[in-house]
């Protein structure tokens, strides 16, 4: 009986289909360690509130001032350089930011985030407010670089401490919160900026205050330091934080791209209160609600961010495609008017563009690591947001006017794009997992 049994048991072992398993996590970009709990209760909606107030002062520094820019170059008219020192004065705190966020972030990760915030936003108000006693716009400028190292501490800090209380997709909805916070805070800056700008050009300078009103709340509701804050990381990765690689190369990759993802979103905001008046908008009142519609447009990009489930790779290309669309848009306006919607368009596409980098470059770092990561991208970004007005000035003098450099802007946005595009489509064909054949019976 035995005999007449056919053994066919020992033969479905053998084969081992499980190898088309490692096409899926082939497409996932992340390297993520960290448990995706979802993490809820009154003490994390204070602690999210308290960092997204945090993470819109920089974004404060960055447009209060914008409407009064054109004030700010007629009283200073007799000054050498007043045509670049001005709209410096707007956006020197960005390069301090920039070249100071990665020893910021070297800072956090050795020393804690709580305490660097707190001396940071105190700090903050103390340099936001000198230009209100300062008359040399050389003086002013060398304030708001101060400005902007507190801004470096402040930033870093606040986008750290989102990655270490968060994962997986929400940390990817925080980010795009933060993204929405500072764009909603932008809207109302602006408009703020442009009606205290009746007063005067030095009156928006006193918004910077209301980061004392803060620092006190951060100290006594944020969490203080871990035990081993800087050296925890997921059992899964036991190596001190020395001997194992970092994610130099997508990291770097990713911060060039933000460079000029920043240069193209940015210029917009620095350079239309200018674009303006040159046709003859020069009411600061019309030229702060016309920057705070648009900037409006970023909190509707960052919205579709959130409420979107698409990768970052896969909106990249539309999003560029969205700032060189409004670039153009620009170029060939007319009037005030369609000048506004070119500007919509344009910040409708960074609303997106911002999110999408941020959580492309998070995604990539463990939480030993994610201080000098973001510090690293939070670098490159206000990079970008420092260099636009120079760049703009370049292109002006290069083509002739500033509506021209606006359209030289719109086909390096347009080139990017199909770059972008090209990219994506090749990286989808790369991780298209092969057909695998059956076995052979």
């Amino acid at each position: 009986m035995p005999a007449s049994v056919p053994p066919p048991t020992p033969t479905p072992p053998t084969p081992t289909p499980p190898p088309p398993t490692p096409a899926v996590p082939a497409r996932v970009p992340a390297v993520e360690t960290e448990p995706a709990t979802t993490v809820s209760g009154p003490g994390h909606r204070l602690r999210i509130t308290l960092l997204m107030a945090g993470s819109c002062l920089p974004v404060l520094g960055a447009v209060l001032i914008a409407p009064v820019l054109p004030l700010m170059r007629d009283h200073f008219a007799g000054e050498p350089g007043v045509d670049a020192l001005v709209p410096m004065a707007l956006t020197i705190p960005a390069l301090s930011l920039a070249l100071l966020a990665p020893f910021a972030g070297v800072v956090v990760d050795r020393l804690g985030r709580k305490r660097l915030l707190v001396i940071a936003t105190v700090l903050y108000a103390v340099f936001g407010t000198s230009p209100l006693w300062l008359d040399s716009l050389g003086a002013i400028v060398a304030g708001r670089v101060l400005v902007g190292v507190a801004e470096a501490a402040i930033m870093t800090c606040c986008t750290t401490m989102i990655g270490d209380s968060y994962a997986g997709r929400q940390r990817d909805r925080y980010l795009a919160l933060q993204t929405m916070c500072a764009s909603i805070s932008a809207t109302a800056f602006f408009a703020l900026g442009g009606a205290a700008g009746s007063a005067g050009w030095r009156t928006p300078f006193w918004a910077y205050a209301v980061s004392l009103l803060l620092a006190p709340a951060m100290a006594a509701f944020l969490p203080g330091p871990r035990p081993s804050e800087r050296t925890t990381a997921a059992p899964s990765r036991p190596e001190p934080v020395g001997r194992r690689p970092y994610p130099w190369r997508p990291l770097l990759g990713t911060c060039a791209l933000t460079v000029l993802g920043a240069v193209l979103f940015y210029t917009v905001q620095v350079e239309l209160s200018f674009l303006l008046d040159d046709m003859g908008v020069t009411d600061p009142g019309v030229i702060g609600l016309a920057a705070a519609v648009s900037s409006a447009a970023v909190v509707a990009g960052a919205v579709t961010f959130a409420k979107s489930a698409r990768s970052p790779h896969s909106w990249l290309p539309v999003v560029f495609g969205l700032c060189a669309l409004g670039f153009a848009v620009i170029w060939l306006a007319p009037d005030p008017l369609v000048l506004t919607v070119g500007a919509v368009i344009n910040c409708l596409g960074g609303g997106i563009m911002l999110p999408s980098l941020l959580t492309l470059a998070m995604s990539r770092l463990d939480h030993a690591d994610r201080g000098r990561g973001t510090g690293l991208w939070t670098g490159a970004f206000f990079i970008g947001q420092f260099i636009c007005p120079l760049v703009a000035l370049a292109l002006t003098s290069a083509v002739g006017s500033l509506t021209n450099a606006m359209g030289v802007l719109a086909a390096v946005g347009a080139t990017c794009a199909v770059g972008l595009a090209l990219s994506a489509y090749r990286r989808r064909t790369r991780s298209a997992p092969v057909p695998v054949a059956p076995p052979a019976v």
